[in-house]
């Protein structure tokens, strides 16, 4: 296990400190993110104000159960991150590993399920260009590029995820992390609790709005 002295890296005076600015690092690189994703939510908000018969139409025709599916896998992965964090802290390092471990399942299985409505969309014509749909309005491409640019930003920004704590999981296996030490792990998981949450945005705008009006 690590002790506080092997942990401390020589720029910082005491780990708290190494805390604080791991977290601060993590903080501004998220804000960085969030002004990312936010012109894309600004560019839905404003077609969808020029174009809302259009966006309503086009809306209705996105797979609510995948939807649906992924929005309780992504909040059951919030828990188990930040139960791994609270082990860790607890110096339960087996358990902060399988929490992990867990946690990466579950968001293999959020791509699987992206993947198969990728694939029906697909199916479908939903892919704006000449072979759009037919029937729908022409400004409901609109809609659909946003659709595929803003899922396939956050599924790439999964997968990222997916990779990093596969990692933190291994070292978490190494016993690499301590109550003392656990820096990587709180990082991580605060990456991770921001995939979520731009996926819960997401959720109501693309699948939920006047879908049933």
């Amino acid at each position: 296990m690590p002790n506080a002295s092997s942990a401390l890296a020589e720029q910082f005076d005491d780990l708290p400190q190494q805390q604080e600015s791991s977290v601060l690092g993590m903080w501004t690189f998220l804000a960085t993110e969030i002004l990312f994703f936010g012109g894309m939510f600004m560019s839905y908000i404003a077609y969808r104000s020029a174009y809302p018969q259009a966006f309503a139409e086009a809306s209705r025709h996105t797979i609510v159960l995948y939807g649906t599916i992924n929005t309780a896998i992504l909040l059951t992965s919030s828990l188990t991150v930040a139960l791994a964090v609270h082990a860790v802290q607890e110096g339960r390092s087996k358990a902060c590993f399988w929490l992990l471990v867990l946690t990466v399942l579950f968001g293999c299985c959020f791509l699987v399920v992206k993947g198969l409505e990728y694939h029906d969309d697909l199916n479908e014509q939903l892919w704006p260009g000449p072979h759009f749909k037919s029937g729908l309005p022409p400004q409901s491409q609109i809609f659909w590029f946003l659709y595929w640019a803003m899922t396939g930003l956050h599924a790439l920004h999964v997968t990222i995820g997916v990779g990093l704590l596969s990692v933190i999981a291994w070292m978490a296996q190494k016993g690499k992390f301590s109550a003392a030490y656990y820096n990587p792990v709180d990082v991580s998981a605060l990456y991770w609790h921001f995939v979520d949450i731009v996926w819960i945005f997401l959720y109501p705008l693309l699948y939920l709005i006047n879908r049933y009006s």
